[in-house]
């Protein structure tokens, strides 16, 4: 028999469908692949529990001191005394603070979306897409859905990034073998896990994609070489309290 339109694990870009898809979804997986979701499990690697905040403004300074936390800045603002940015290597070479402020107007925006449908969020990259899947692979398809962040053009509209098709195609496609008899993709998850097992060289197409292509020109290709470690993190950062924590 076939399945029910929209019945199987779902797929989508930006908070819009974050909203859409979280208001029917019992978990949704947020994929920001360079580098938000990717700077996320480096930290929470570390036993730092990560506060997503949307803009880098005054607002954010106030917000990291209501929480006791290390307010992360940007990267070129990032100094030997205060290392903390959205740079996934800055943060692993950084002294771990028990709790960190991460500013991003894409992840943080849609972790933000998610949450208030009450779903359980999961920040997912490349680094832990099999973990992550692993540790949905008991709920049912039609409660899972797992939102690209992409990135914004100069007029404020989405503009879809490949990084971040392969990190859901990653996801989606674990799911898909893991899952007891395959798990059930809606036809936009099945594209994005298909261009995934297509792809030949991941780590290559990361390097080379417009969002690559710009940290290596403003001098940061170390965070496109950690977010291109395949499958090397175990793990799963959940949003609990507003703030992401590893999953017991």
């Amino acid at each position: 028999m076939t399945a029910a339109p929209g019945a199987g694990v779902s797929f989508g870009w930006g908070p819009a469908d974050a909203r859409r898809l979280g208001a029917r979804a019992e978990c949704v997986v947020v994929v920001d692949v360079l580098s938000f979701t990717t700077a996320v499990g480096v930290a929470v690697e570390a036993g730092t529990t990560v506060h997503p905040y949307a803009w880098a403004d005054e607002t954010a300074d106030a917000y990291a001191r209501e929480h006791d936390a290390v307010l992360a800045v940007g990267r070129r603002a990032a100094t030997a005394r205060h290392p903390w940015s959205l740079s996934p290597a800055a943060l692993r070479a950084a002294p771990a603070p028990a709790r960190l402020v991460l500013p991003s107007p894409n992840g943080s925006t849609i972790a933000a979306e998610a949450g208030r449908s009450g779903a359980t969020v999961v920040a997912a990259s490349l680094r832990n897409a099999t973990a992550v899947a692993r540790r949905l692979a008991g709920r049912p398809p039609a409660g899972i859905a797992v939102v690209a962040a992409g990135e914004r053009w100069p007029d404020g509209s989405l503009r879809p990034a490949l990084e971040d098709l392969l990190g859901a195609g990653a996801v989606l496609a674990a799911l898909r073998a893991l899952l007891p008899g395959g798990a059930t993709l809606t036809p936009e998850a099945t594209a994005a896990a298909t261009l995934w097992t297509a792809t030949e060289d991941p780590v290559a197409a990361l390097h080379g994609c417009d969002s690559g292509r710009e940290l290596y020109e403003y001098g940061y290709p170390q965070d496109v070489e950690v977010a291109a470690e395949i499958d090397s993190s175990a793990a799963v950062p959940v949003l609990v309290d507003g703030a992401f924590q590893e999953a017991p």
